[in-house]
């Protein structure tokens, strides 16, 4: 099985690598009931936040994402839930990782949720800015811990 720490600079994926290969394992979650408002200020306090992951249960039963929550109408106490997407935003483990790439690629869709057969979350398949490959756990701790050490006051 490919490990992301054995994937080169160039983040290329092997032509036998599946999603289960390549996702992120330790997504970002939010309950089903989160409040417009409270989604909205998720996706802004976390530029690289793409899709919210809506759960219950441990499954996913909603995404949301910049575009779903884009009218300025809507009332930030509302259930976020109501425009939550399912559809396009899903994928299974077993699809090969390359051939989703290019399909991403294609769409312009940089984020999709990855289930099981009863839609119970396993990961998060996180396409990079660069299109070459996908992010993995590691790579977004470090990301964090940067981020982190920048908004710390130096003495």
């Amino acid at each position: 099985m490919l490990r992301i720490a054995d994937l080169s600079h160039t983040e290329q994926v092997t032509a036998d690598a599946t999603v289960n290969d390549v996702m992120l394992r330790r997504p970002t979650v939010h309950p089903a009931d989160v409040t417009i408002g409270a989604a909205r200020a998720a996706l802004e306090a976390a530029p690289k936040l793409h899709l919210l992951l809506l759960i219950r249960d441990g499954r996913v039963i909603g995404t949301l994402d910049r575009g779903d929550l884009s009218d300025p109408a809507l009332a930030g106490d509302s259930p976020a839930l109501a425009l939550a997407e399912l559809d396009g935003r899903t994928v299974a483990p077993d699809v090969p990782a390359e051939r989703l790439r290019k399909d991403m690629l294609a769409t312009g869709i940089r984020r999709l949720a990855v289930v099981d057969d009863e839609m119970r979350l396993l990961g998060l398949l996180c396409l990079k800015s660069s299109g070459t490959g996908f992010c993995s756990d590691d790579g977004v701790a470090d990301m964090r811990r940067a981020r982190s050490a920048s908004n710390v006051p130096r003495p």
